[in-house]
């Protein structure tokens, strides 16, 4: 899929060096987390991101010319243990999660307008301990997933009053499903 790039962007590609970022932002129980891959805390699109540094890990992003749901991770290494149980609290499967692909002046100022490369909805959240620090990793998977899950709709007046109460467009449903109806015989 071509991806509409700023100006600004489509200048910086063409430099000798690159200085690529990567921005995650996920909804939670108590809110938005907002981080980024650099060091500090830089404001971008009217937000305060802070930065994680190495510690900011994201999985593989596919796009593909054919209809596929798929996802990708986010981690972050070095959690105190004593933040790991928030970390799963306040994780709730289906919150939104996005990640913008970036890239930074010499003077550390975010070039206009990221890339959005993913965005999906949060699945599951995995923690690897190692004793001292975790590592959590979310798995946040791409909308096109609910293509493969089974719809409890049907066309009958029950459901249609869940959808439209008071809407009378399948009232008799029921009654002409077994209806023999007689065309053209005398």
């Amino acid at each position: 899929m071509a991806r509409d790039l700023s100006p600004a962007i489509a200048a910086a590609l063409d430099e000798r060096t690159l200085r690529p970022v990567l921005f995650f932002e996920g909804a939670f129980a108590s809110g938005w987390v907002r981080i980024w891959s650099g060091a500090g805390e830089i404001t971008w699109n009217d937000h305060i991101w802070t930065g994680v540094g190495s510690l900011l890990g994201i999985g593989p992003i596919e796009e593909t010319q054919q209809v596929v749901a798929s996802g990708t991770t986010v981690s972050l290494s070095a959690v105190p243990t004593e933040m790991v149980a928030l970390a799963i609290d306040e994780a709730q499967q289906g919150k939104p999660g996005r990640v913008w692909l970036g890239l930074l002046t010499p003077e550390r100022e975010i070039i206009s307008d990221p890339v959005q490369a993913f965005t999906g909805r949060l699945d599951v959240p995995e923690i690897a301990d190692s004793g001292e620090s975790c590592t959590v990793t979310i798995s946040y998977e791409n909308r096109l997933i609910d293509l493969g899950t089974a719809r409890n709709w049907r066309y009958t007046h029950e459901s249609q009053q869940v959808l439209a109460p008071g809407d009378r467009g399948f009232e008799f449903v029921a009654a002409i499903q077994d209806k023999a109806i007689t065309w053209g015989r005398a």
